[in-house]
């Protein structure tokens, strides 16, 4: 289960931090992603991080602004997002890729993300 929260309504430039609590499996192994999806667009990749090792991946829209980490001992994947745009409004969510998986398999509900200008 995922459990994300931590969106609002901020102003161009204003940072939020975005936090989504995993529960009911050991996530060795796994990847935990955010995605988001604005009104009329597809759900778009944001960041991964490797459970294990913490490696991260962006994409190239929020490199330098956005970064993501994981607590192990609370297991949680939090997104910290700086310099926010109005294009970065979306709902937001997390997600776990399970090993060996192509996709990833269990999504949060999402949270609302307004940026406005």
């Amino acid at each position: 289960q995922l459990q994300a929260s931590g969106g609002g309504l901020v102003q161009a430039g204003d940072s939020l931090r975005l936090s989504c609590v995993a529960s009911g499996r050991t996530f060795t192994n796994h990847i935990m992603g955010w995605f988001r999806q604005a009104p009329g667009k597809e759900r778009e990749f944001v960041a991964s991080i490797t459970w294990n090792l913490g490696t991260t991946n962006y994409a190239d829209s929020v490199k330098g602004r956005f970064t993501i980490s994981r607590d192990k001992a609370k297991n949680t994947v939090d997104l910290q997002m700086n310099t926010l745009k109005s294009e970065d409004t979306a709902i937001y969510y997390c997600a776990v890729q399970r090993p060996m998986s192509r996709n990833y398999n269990y999504w949060g509900q999402g949270t609302q993300v307004t940026v406005s200008s």
